[in-house]
């Protein structure tokens, strides 16, 4: 039994057997280097390094270079890109395939601990699974940050302050309804316009998280963040399934087990930067305010998380497995 036990522990750590030179791989994303998104990629090419090392060599793009996340993501599906981090909210924009969603219903994933064990779950091997009918193969979903909502122009402490305030949101049908419901004039922008919007007053406010205040700068234009905790940002790492499946059996293991070996460094990251970097912006300034009435904001958005689980069994199943952890 011991003997069995060492040859299979080996052949989960070094599934990899050389065949040939590095395989060269692009691996763009939008994000700045100090944001998670950007540690989510870099985690992952630690782990394939470690675990086939030799087999892969992955350059990274950060900071937009190869396109916003949108144009990356389509980019992953046609094939001029064979990776891609984007985030996870847009994959059922860019596929159509609805299940990624789940992760972003309101209030139902409260931290990163919780996010960890959902993150690694059967179920969210679903959800990826869902991916290679579009042509992608999700190998690693993570929380770049649980959003806040920061303010330009006055503080928000009470839910009846959200009322008209022109808040930029990613225009998608899950936070057209949340936001709605909380009652704000939601407006659709993309992520890299966020600071010239809120600098010139075409918007008010913006929900974000600690990563993207830092990374973009813009606590220097946005004074009042207000800590709400509504949802993650779930960041998904995938790879586009031709080419996946142009890989060896062996390095197609090692791919996705790496994808899974870098969802818990990067989810460490995120949580020290998310309550470290409450300290530096206000040492930068910025008021950090809690909601008085919060519970108010959780009821008021309760009924889309039901609306949500009709749209899909996995996001039914996701749901039920988040309210057990």
């Amino acid at each position: 039994m011991l003997k069995t036990g060492v040859v299979a522990g080996a052949a989960v750590a070094m599934p990899w057997v050389a065949h040939a030179a590095p395989i060269p791989v692009k691996l763009a994303h939008a994000a700045n280097e100090i944001h998670p998104g950007h540690i989510a990629a870099l985690e992952f090419k630690k782990a394939i390094e470690r675990l086939a090392p030799g087999a892969l060599d992955i350059t990274i793009f950060p900071n937009r270079q190869l396109g916003d996340d949108k144009q990356n993501l389509e980019s992953c599906v046609i094939g001029s890109l064979e990776m891609c981090g984007a985030s996870g909210i847009l994959y059922p924009l860019v596929t159509g395939k609805p299940s990624l969603d789940a992760y972003q219903l309101p209030f139902l994933i409260g931290d990163y601990d919780q996010f960890a064990k959902l993150a690694l779950s059967d179920t969210a091997e679903k959800i990826h699974g869902e991916l290679e009918e579009a042509g992608l193969v999700g190998l690693q979903t993570t929380d770049i940050g649980l959003r806040h909502f920061v303010s330009g122009n006055r503080p928000v402490t009470r839910l009846d302050d959200f009322a008209g305030l022109k808040t930029r949101i990613v225009p998608v049908p899950l936070h057209k309804a949340i936001w709605e419901g909380i009652g704000v004039a939601p407006i659709g922008l993309p992520y890299g316009e966020v600071y010239g919007a809120l600098e010139t007053k075409v918007i008010d406010a913006c929900e974000i998280n600690v990563s993207s205040m830092l990374s973009e700068n813009l606590w220097e234009v946005g004074k009042h963040f207000t800590l709400t905790g509504q949802y993650p940002w779930h960041n998904t790492l995938s790879m586009n399934k031709t080419f996946f499946d142009g890989l060896p059996a062996d390095l197609q293991e090692a791919v996705r087990q790496a994808g899974r070996e870098s969802v818990q460094p990067t989810l460490d990251y995120t949580a020290n930067q998310d309550h470290a970097g409450r300290d530096e912006l206000k040492a930068k300034g910025v008021e950090i305010l809690n909601l008085e009435d919060l519970d108010a904001m959780k009821a008021k958005t309760a009924p889309i998380v039901e609306d949500w689980e009709k749209k899909s069994p996995l996001i039914a199943e996701f749901v039920a497995l988040a309210r057990t952890t």
